[in-house]
């Protein structure tokens, strides 16, 4: 008999529990990963940019011209609905996403600012002539002129030409492509798996063309062919089930759409 009550308080006890679980389950659910879709805009012109000087982690603001092409592509993404907005926390990435949001009229969509989207660090080479950085790097891989440099800079040539930076920089501050290709996957992969697990949308970015181009060239699992990205050109990623598909690279469609509104 005493066996018998004890086996009814433990189903009974063990009911409760279950059902306590239950609701709790119930008011609980496990979030599911949506579909993530990422507007990569590279920056506007900068001053840097106009001088043809090397410019990484130093900054310059936007040009008139920089600062207009930034309201074409705002023109140009209206319609699109962002539910958030990502920016390297450079100035001239910085500037451009809030010229491109304001012209847009998405004034209250939050921007975060995040050092895992810089550009290059060209060490000591930042500030100077583009010619003298890819003139040294010419001659140190053997290559009589820049013009015999560029035609072979392809994806490998870039790896080899950020060696070369490396190794010649003074201040030992220099990134190799593994290093930012790393930094700059890293981050757009945290902010893919933050976005999907709070229900996907549509994302705006602004980085910058070298590392833009570094961050999807091996995204999607294979090397994929990149090429120079236009200030203001965009980047359509998807991101979906933990993968990354990449539906356009460097396209201007967005800008000439703003030029005619």
């Amino acid at each position: 008999m005493k066996t018998h009550k004890i086996i009814l308080v433990l189903v009974f006890f063990f009911g409760i529990t279950l059902g306590i679980t239950a609701q709790k389950s119930k008011k609980e659910p496990i979030a599911e990963n949506k579909i993530v879709t990422f507007y990569i805009a590279r920056h506007g012109k900068t001053m840097l940019n106009t001088l043809d000087r090397v410019q990484g982690w130093s900054d310059a603001p936007l040009t008139p011209e920089g600062i207009e092409v930034a309201q074409f592509l705002g023109r140009g993404l209206r319609g699109i609905d962002f539910k958030a907005a990502y920016t390297s926390d450079l100035g001239r990435a910085r500037q451009t996403a809030n010229i491109v949001l304001t012209t847009k009229g998405d004034k209250k969509i939050p921007i975060t600012e995040t050092e895992g989207l810089r550009e290059t660090n060209f060490g000591s080479y930042e500030g100077d002539l583009n010619s003298k950085m890819w003139g040294d790097i010419a001659l140190y891989l053997h290559y009589q002129n820049t013009d015999d440099l560029f035609a072979n800079v392809k994806m490998k040539g870039v790896k080899e030409s950020l060696k070369v930076v490396k190794i010649l920089d003074k201040l030992n501050m220099a990134e190799d492509y593994e290093e930012v290709r790393t930094r700059t996957q890293n981050t757009l992969k945290t902010i893919a798996e933050k976005e999907a697990a709070s229900g996907g949308g549509n994302i705006f970015m602004v980085g910058h063309g070298m590392s833009i181009g570094m961050m999807l060239s091996n995204i999607t699992g294979v090397e994929v062919a990149t090429s120079h990205m236009a200030n203001a050109s965009v980047c359509k990623v998807v991101y979906e089930n933990g993968k990354f598909t990449i539906l356009s690279f460097g396209d201007m469609s967005y800008v000439e759409k703003g030029k005619i509104k």
